[in-house]
């Protein structure tokens, strides 16, 4: 079995936000048809508010935080020439999904037309990361084992706990808005690469889907490239959050493969199973409980989550030199996920505009400076 590369590919999808109204605007095409120096690396998305970024293919964390400064900033100057600004969740705290312009081109009119109001209905923004396994064997087996981890993942990345004006209850609602698409979720197990691609080859031949990119599972071998696509994240709002979690999900893949090349592994649950610590993740985040399936018992999320990090990861980050970057997870834990803070703001000003403007700010963080609005909002000074 060749070892995997470990290779790291990011994207994340950003909200193009007015500063005056804190809504969002639809400028894609527009700002796209710029001349600057990200084109390569930006494109736009089925609405015309939503703008994505791709870093380029890294070889460790800290590679991955120097691409995502770059296209953070390249985007955030791009909008500044028009006076928006950009913000990263996994939600926009009170747009109408109603009302928003569907990107003209023929992909995205296609989506539209074929999942109609569900796919008017998709006004979310997520963080993808890609690691490179070149094995096909060992790609379907860390699939059918990462599975486990998807809903501590989503708990330290839920950023979208408001919907059109309303605080949901929840932490991930962009989770709920996705799990309506078909062929979404916690993927099945996989028995081997070919029964992967004969499920793909028996939905194209059926007319189903043109191809794999339709399949939208949380954790997915990528149709195009040698990776395993972690799609689980609401998109992380600070950086440093971003290249924590591709660094946890590097050293994740590496650590299974360590144990496969050992003859030990982790024991693979059914999708039923982690769809329900999936719930507990998008209800509570770390505000909740999972399960520990393997005792049998409930346990506080970032109990969990430590353990996973200290046990599990603890002596593959050193190996990789990703200590740094997998330990800032602690920091989130201690003051909380992105949903957590915009909750948080929200309940000391019953603004959802201060919302926004925390958004802004903590998505420059560590990559410029740059005005909420005029004026700030007092509780995001």
């Amino acid at each position: 079995m060749k070892a995997p590369s470990l290779t790291l590919g990011v994207e994340e999808e950003y909200q193009i936000i007015d500063p005056v109204s804190r809504d969002l605007v639809s400028y894609v095409t527009q700002l796209l048809a710029e001349d600057h120096r990200v084109l390569t690396q930006v494109k736009p998305e089925l609405h015309q508010s939503i703008i994505e970024v791709g870093t380029t293919v890294c070889q460790t964390p800290a590679e991955v935080r120097k691409e995502l400064v770059m296209l953070r900033k390249g985007v955030m100057e791009l909008a500044a020439r028009k006076g928006y600004r950009i913000a990263a969740a996994g939600t926009h705290p009170f747009a109408n999904w109603q009302t928003q312009e569907i990107t003209p081109y023929d992909h995205y009119l296609g989506t539209r037309n074929d999942m109609g109001d569900l796919a008017q209905r998709l006004l979310i923004f997520g963080t993808h990361v890609h690691i490179g396994i070149e094995d096909k064997d060992f790609l379907v087996d860390a699939c059918n084992v990462a599975r486990y981890f998807l809903p501590h993942i989503l708990c330290l990345t839920s950023s979208s706990p408001f919907w059109y004006g309303r605080q949901t209850g929840l932490r991930s609602y962009r989770s709920v808005v996705f799990r309506a698409f078909p062929r979404s979720g916690v993927p099945p197990l996989l028995n081997s690469y070919y029964d992967y691609t004969s499920y793909i080859d028996t939905l194209v031949e059926t007319g189903s889907i043109p191809g794999s990119h339709k399949i939208w599972w949380d954790i997915r071998p990528h149709g195009t490239y040698p990776t395993l696509e972690f799609r689980v994240c609401d998109v992380c709002t600070r950086v440093d959050e971003a290249v924590s979690i591709a660094a946890i999900l590097q050293a994740l893949i590496a650590k299974l493969y360590k144990m496969r090349r050992d003859n030990t592994t982790f024991r693979v649950y059914s999708s039923a199973l982690i769809e329900e610590n999936k719930w507990r993740a998008v209800r509570y985040g770390l505000g909740g409980k999972l399960i520990d399936f393997g005792k049998q018992v409930e346990l506080p999320a970032p109990q969990l989550i430590r353990e996973f990090l200290d046990w599990f990861l603890g002596d593959i980050v050193d190996e990789l030199g990703t200590r740094k970057e997998v330990e800032y997870a602690y920091k989130i834990l201690a003051e909380g996920s992105s949903a957590d803070r915009q909750l948080a703001t929200f309940a000391k000003t019953n603004d959802l505009k201060a919302v926004v403007d925390q958004l802004i700010i903590e998505t420059a963080e560590g990559v410029m400076d740059v005005p909420a609005a005029e004026p700030l909002s007092a509780a995001a000074s």
